[in-house]
């Protein structure tokens, strides 16, 4: 099936153009772009997780999301700028300049149809950067064009409930909560026979400098785990799943909700 956690009644590609055109208040539409990658995660979870979980989220979002709500999920961009993990095997990048121009003609494509409200929800921490050029570009190209450069994990979930303070901080790929999150929506595909913990190696001690954060410093996985996992991946359960897949769909339900609402400011008209 095309749409796969995405509801059927909410998959974009399931319409046809004459639905499209037909379509009522295209300005307050929500058209969602899931945005992940093909990579490595560890020895323990398949490639797949980025695009597992947005999926999962979003299309539990959509289930629950009321009918008065518009709002319809494109088919999923699969890959992304993942070249952090390119010497993983198995894992498949596109260039920064691949995945621009793949998302500002989506952009434009979208807009081209009528709707004004497009938001790309990324689920791989090596590209939000990326997602947040596009989008400004886009509206600065399309003033009534609303775009948002959103992230799976950034609406308000209990996630670090159920975490370690070490595993908040550090448990930063193929750690506690995705392997949790998989253990949920993909079970069959967790070999947690395989999981190992390693945390990055080699971070600098009382230095304003981190991976991530205000400070960063450039950095490839392979500078900081052998075995392609940031974080402990032993500690997963299938019980923590469900309560972060639970939180974090409720979370797009709000978000999305919002978006519906939202109206671009434009303090140059006034």
């Amino acid at each position: 099936m095309l749409h796969g956690f995405i509801p059927p009644d909410r998959f974009f590609a399931y319409l046809t153009w004459t639905d499209v055109q037909a379509m009522p208040d295209k300005d307050n539409v929500v058209i969602i772009q899931p945005v992940a990658a093909i990579e490595q995660h560890g020895p323990h979870l398949p490639l797949a997780v980025d695009i597992a979980i947005g999926q999962a989220v979003i299309g539990k979002a959509l289930q629950q999301l009321p009918v008065s709500v518009p709002a319809y999920a494109l088919p999923s961009l699969y890959y992304g700028k993942s070249n952090e993990h390119w010497h993983f095997p198995g894992t498949i990048t596109l260039s920064v300049q691949t995945l621009i121009a793949t998302l500002m003609e989506v952009g434009d494509s979208i807009y081209r149809a009528g709707f004004r409200k497009l938001a790309f929800v990324n689920s791989h921490g090596g590209q939000p950067q990326v997602i947040e050029v596009v989008a400004r570009d886009l509206h600065q190209r399309y003033e009534d064009f609303v775009v948002l450069p959103l992230f799976t994990w950034r609406v308000p979930n209990m996630a670090n409930e159920v975490l370690t303070a070490k595993e908040q901080a550090l448990g930063i790929h193929a750690g506690d909560a995705e392997t949790s999150l998989l253990l949920s929506i993909l079970p069959e595909q967790v070999k947690m026979e395989r999981a190992i913990a390693e945390y990055p190696h080699g971070l600098p001690d009382a230095s304003l400098l981190s991976m991530e954060g205000n400070l960063p410093f450039a950095w490839v996985t392979r500078d900081l785990t052998k075995s392609g996992v940031l974080g402990d991946p032993t500690t997963a359960t299938k019980e923590k799943g469900d309560r972060i897949l639970a939180s974090l769909a409720d979370g797009w339900v709000q978000a999305i909700k919002d978006i519906y609402h939202f109206q671009q400011p434009q303090a140059w008209k006034q």
